[in-house]
């Protein structure tokens, strides 16, 4: 038996700190858990203790030794498979490091190849599997090697990587159901541009001539037709110039801290829009959430990632100042209640979460609504856009078309009249 000191929240929300015995870690996550705690720090006893840390920088320096000799980057896709794959290897009774072998040697990229070939480079070092993926920032974000490193300390690797593989999976899912949201909107967009700027810079110009040999005064929407033609024609540099000054000016300015904030605030106050990424926000929220508090992180470590994969800024500003609100024992919830990005039903949620020992069971439920709600609200989305843009675009090319046959008919009418 050892001895393991820890520091946890009550149902009531206090913090209480004690010593447990237990034959492992993970026996003391589950008799802490039967308590109903929600464990912020769980250390080993002393002497073990920096036994764990002398081994932890014999690996960091000799992981970081491997990375040196090469580069690793894969794919989001690759990894998922990779993680699905190793968790089935694992469960099956294969050594850590046969399993990597095998998964190098089927690698269909170069990249996937680099990666597997650097773990089993460094685990075959005697470095923890966390420990060598830390040498792959690139490949394996801080949330995968936080729950692979509580794999390693509860000795369930290969349950912690399934749902790790579940995650990334339905993470990977609601991701594309963004993708598919916005690339019809964008993609109507950027042809009515181009059919708008083959009108004016190459059908308008032709009937200028037609214009000038009527003695007649032009209607106004025609004038301003062949006046933004002209326009056009005669500053195509500049205009395009003008247009890639703007992106490249508004790209750097999202990636100043100003900016991140300008940008991720405005998002959640577009119309329409701006519901459906604060329930993009929520779904990823919850769902890292639960994932790393299920897998046994501490809750102090889980703020700390759940905030550096929020993908907003004010949501990380919520996460950020509960962290602080629990590091000072008060309850999570409270300092959520505060935030506007949190609808009521998510505050209340996880207070009774944290009152019944709950928290990461009704965080998933949270994560599978707004999952749901996303899905629901892509589809109406759908819906509504293809109409709207329809109609904008019969309305730009209608009214450039209307501008330039607008005189002809005038002058027919007339000419039938007389």
């Amino acid at each position: 038996m050892a001895e393991f000191k820890y520091a946890a929240k009550d149902s009531g929300g206090a913090t209480v700190e004690g010593t447990i015995q237990a034959e492992s870690k993970a026996d003391a996550v589950a008799e802490l858990r039967k308590k109903n705690l929600i464990i912020l720090k769980l250390d080993a006893g002393s002497g073990r203790r920096k036994h764990f840390q002398k081994a932890e920088q014999d690996n960091s320096h000799k992981g970081r030794t491997a990375a040196s000799k090469r580069g690793a980057r894969a794919k989001k896709e690759e990894i998922v498979i990779f993680t699905r794959q190793l968790a089935t290897m694992v469960g099956a009774g294969l050594s850590l490091l046969e399993a990597l072998e095998v998964l190098g040697h089927q690698a269909d990229s170069k990249g996937m190849q680099a990666t597997c070939d650097l773990l089993v480079e460094t685990v075959r070092g005697g470095s923890d599997l966390s420990a060598a993926m830390e040498q792959a920032p690139k490949s394996f974000t801080p949330l995968y090697i936080s729950m692979v490193k509580a794999g390693e300390v509860s000795g369930q690797m290969d349950i912690i990587l399934d749902r790790l593989a579940d995650y990334m999976e339905a993470a990977e899912e609601l991701s594309r159901e963004i993708k598919s949201a916005m690339t019809y909107p964008v993609i109507s967009m950027v042809l009515v541009v181009g059919i708008t700027m083959f009108l004016m810079m190459g059908v308008v110009p032709t009937f200028k001539n037609v214009f000038d040999s009527l003695d007649t005064d032009l209607p106004a929407i025609t004038q301003f037709v062949l006046d933004m033609s002209n326009f056009l024609r005669g500053n195509m540099a500049l205009v395009l110039g003008g247009m890639f000054a703007s992106i490249v000016a508004t790209v750097m300015f999202k990636r100043t801290e100003t900016g991140t904030k300008f940008f991720d605030v405005l998002l959640l106050k577009l119309p329409v829009f701006g519901v459906l990424f604060q329930k993009v926000c929520l779904a990823r929220f919850s769902r890292t959430f639960a994932t790393l508090v299920r897998s046994g992180v501490p809750i102090m470590a889980t703020l700390d990632i759940v905030a550096a994969t929020s993908g907003n800024w004010v949501l990380t500003k919520a996460v950020l100042a509960s962290r602080d609100s629990v590091r000072n024992g008060n309850l999570l919830s409270e300092p959520l209640t505060q935030e506007k990005i949190f609808p009521p039903m998510v505050t209340r949620m996880i207070a009774i979460g944290e009152r019944t020992g709950a928290l990461e069971a009704l965080l998933e439920k949270i994560a599978e609504f707004y999952d749901s709600q996303v899905k629901a609200q892509v589809k109406a989305l759908t819906s509504l856009i293809e109409p709207l843009l329809i109609s904008f675009m019969g309305v730009i090319v209608g009214g450039v078309v209307l501008a330039i046959f607008m005189p002809i008919l005038n002058m027919v009418s007339n000419l039938s009249g007389q």
